[in-house]
């Protein structure tokens, strides 16, 4: 049985698509084994760190007492909102 006029099943295009799975099989990564890929990811860890903008010891001292301070006033905050919940049940419930 013929194919239907105008489809896209041709032989020229199933080539085509071998053709460009074939391409694509054997990429730069496939080449490399895999010490020399993990080298080159070191690589890329060490050069991205070095873009890196890292605080001055001032910075990190404050950032540092920012967040202390921040966790003490939600564990404060916490503290007291148990605290007042357990003393709601004991009344509510005896």
């Amino acid at each position: 049985m013929a194919d239907a006029v105008g489809s896209i099943d041709t032989p020229d295009a199933q080539d085509e698509a071998q053709e460009t799975k074939k391409a694509r099989k054997g990429g730069k990564r496939a080449k490399k084994g895999p010490f020399k890929r993990l080298a080159l990811f070191y690589r890329q860890v060490v050069a991205e760190l070095r873009k890196v903008v890292w605080p001055t010891r001032n910075q990190l001292t404050s950032y540092t007492t920012v967040v202390i301070f921040f966790v003490a006033v939600m564990i404060a905050l916490v503290t007291v909102i148990d605290y007042g919940l357990n003393h709601a049940a004991k009344y509510v419930f005896g």
